[in-house]
């Protein structure tokens, strides 16, 4: 290797290129687990409810408060159905 600092200084700029894609999804995960988790608190089926509540996050990227109701606060989580056109989204 003919320059070790240029190749330091490659090595670093693709670090920290690829840390600023994955630091807002890691953000978003962690959201999206604390809100579910409050969704979710009083569900009868947690793990159902966590799984929906979370793949309705990653998409919407909000959760509605409390552990029932109030979806006029996230209407993509409020709008999403299953294949038999029920609320997919707890």
């Amino acid at each position: 290797m003919k320059n070790p600092t240029l190749f330091v200084t490659v090595l670093l700029l693709l670090s920290l290129v690829s840390n600023s894609f994955l630091q807002p999804t890691m953000a978003t995960t962690l959201m999206c687990a604390n809100k579910c988790n409050e969704r979710c608190l009083k569900a009868g089926v947690m793990d159902r409810c966590l799984k929906y509540c979370g793949i309705c996050c990653e998409q919407c990227k909000c959760v509605p408060s409390g552990t029932y109701g109030n979806k006029h606060e996230c209407p993509c989580y409020r709008d999403k159905k299953n294949p038999k056109g029920k609320p997919k989204c707890p």
